[in-house]
Formats: structure tokens, C-alpha cells, sequence
């Protein structure tokens, strides 16, 4: 059996346990819950398969130990957060009460569950590109996987930052002025951790894309191939995602305009001066 296959199989499976749990204990979060775990057995299936083929595999090795490193922080964040203790996503509560139940469902199926899914197969698809040209590890590897290493320190460290935040925050009560991150990686991006995030799935395309081309395909097909369409669509996702976020945010804090004047919304950028109101 074909290793996409396999992860095909796989993916309609995860995707309707998370629709009928989510009728079941009417929690849509379920997505959320294995969102750092199934992407990881996608590429491992296609590491799996080219060495069960004989196929030279060091760089899809290399790949899928990114990949379960990504998982194994995501995983640890999520958990400590209360993801695994049945903690909805408070987004998803907003939209429950801005719909009707129908709709909700429709966009519970589509969206939460069917469109995810499919994303998290997408984005592990570069992973099918080095399996489809089993070519040996290159300089351009080592530099995507080490920027692939960086920007998982980055947003480790940009996690860590928002997680003693809001212990501070809750210790004080729920009060602690603005009410919203401003310093640490956060005075220079407004959501430092969603930028490594993307560029972390951005660098494993380029390993993919390295693989086709350094086996002869040219610019389009090999530097630019179909599997471009999981990063661009994680991209849009968290770029919607961050607008609806902040849109409660802006709601709840009435400091949080300037903050979103002076400060980058992704990409860390030395912050605009103050207004005059603002002073």
C-alpha cells in the first residue's frame, strides 16, 4: 500500500472520530486535541515506508524527527493549558452564541473538522515529496532544518513568556494592566508564536521542494510543487484566526488598539512610536 494511502486511510479515520465525539460530548475541540499528534504519524508513515523500501531515508529521518519534536512542545503546551481536560476553545463558544444550531453544526463538520483535517494532511505532504525523490541530504537541507529548529525556539520561548503571563495575571486576580502581553517577544510581534508556527511548516516545505529539485525538476514542479498548498492554507488559516482572536480582544481592552498600531501582528518588527493620545 502506497504510504499516502495509508495516511489518507488514516486521516478519514481521525476525521470522524473528532465529528462524532464532538456530536457526542458536544465539545468541538477535539480537532485541537490531536492536532499536534496526527501530522506527526503522517510524515512517520512516509519515513516508515522509504525505509521498509530501501529507499535512502535520511531526509525524511531528518523530517519527521522535526516534525515529533514540533508535536512534543505543541502536545506539552496544550496540555498544561487544560486542552486534554475537556477546556473548549473559547473561540469556538463565541461563534456557538453568533449562530444558530444548525449552522453551527454545518460549520462544525466543514470546517472544524473536515477542512483541519484535511490541513493537517497537507501540511505533512512535503514529507510524500522526499519519499517520491529519495535524494541524500544536502546544504539546503541543513539550513531549513536549522531554521526549522530556531523558529521552535522561538515560539517555545514566545509560549513560555504568555504562559507566565497569565499565571501573573491570574495571581493578581485577573487583573494585570493592559490585561495583554506587551513585553518580552511580544513587544516586537503581537503573536510571536503563531510566526514560528507557520514558518516551521514553511521549512519543512522547503525540505520537500529541496528533494524535487535537487533530483532534477526545475522552478515550478520542483521549487514550487502542489504540496505548497498545505503551508499557504495554514497561513490563511492563522492569519483569519488572528483576526477573529483579535477582534475579542479589541473588545475587552480598550488599550489593545494602540498596542495593535505600534506592534507587528506576525512578523517580528522593531514597534511603531506611540500616538500622541497615547502618551
Amino acid at each position: 500500500m502506497q504510504p499516502v494511502t495509508v495516511v489518507l486511510l488514516l486521516a478519514a479515520a481521525v476525521s470522524a472520530f473528532c465529528w462524532i465525539a464532538s456530536l457526542i460530548t458536544k465539545d468541538t475541540s477535539w480537532v485541537d486535541r490531536i492536532w499536534s499528534i496526527a501530522p506527526v504519524a503522517y510524515v512517520w508513515v512516509f519515513a516508515g515506508a522509504a525505509l521498509i523500501d530501501g529507499r535512502d531515508a535520511g531526509r525524511l529521518l531528518v523530517m519527521a524527527v522535526l516534525v515529533t519534536l514540533w508535536g512534543a512542545r505543541l502536545t506539552f503546551n496544550f496540555a498544561r493549558k487544560g486542552g486534554y481536560s475537556g477546556v473548549e476553545d473559547y473561540r469556538w463558544a463565541v461563534l456557538r452564541a453568533r449562530m444558530k444550531p444548525w449552522q453551527f453544526q454545518l460549520f462544525n463538520l466543514f470546517f472544524i473538522v473536515l477542512y483541519q483535517n484535511a490541513l493537517l494532511v497537507l501540511i505533512a505532504l512535503p514529507a510524500g515529496m522526499a519519499w517520491l525523490h529519495p535524494i541524500g541530504f544536502t546544504s539546503w537541507d541543513t539550513l531549513f532544518a536549522a531554521l526549522f529548529l530556531g523558529f521552535l525556539v522561538l515560539e517555545t520561548a514566545a509560549d513560555q513568556q504568555q504562559w507566565d503571563f497569565h499565571r501573573a495575571k491570574a495571581a493578581a486576580g485577573g487583573r494585570l494592566e493592559p490585561g495583554f502581553l506587551t513585553t518580552g517577544l511580544f513587544r516586537w510581534s503581537r503573536h510571536p508564536n503563531f510566526f514560528a508556527e507557520q514558518a516551521q511548516w514553511w521549512m519543512l516545505y522547503c525540505l520537500g521542494a529541496t528533494a524535487a529539485v535537487t533530483s532534477g525538476l526545475g522552478f515550478w514542479g520542483g521549487a514550487v510543487n502542489a504540496t505548497i498548498a498545505g503551508p499557504i492554507l495554514l497561513s490563511v488559516l492563522f492569519i483569519g484566526s488572528t483576526i477573529f482572536t483579535e477582534s475579542i480582544s479589541s473588545s475587552k481592552y480598550p488599550a489593545y488598539a494602540e498596542y495593535r498600531r505600534m506592534t507587528s501582528m506576525l512578523i517580528p518588527w522593531p514597534p511603531r512610536r506611540r500616538s500622541a493620545e497615547a502618551v
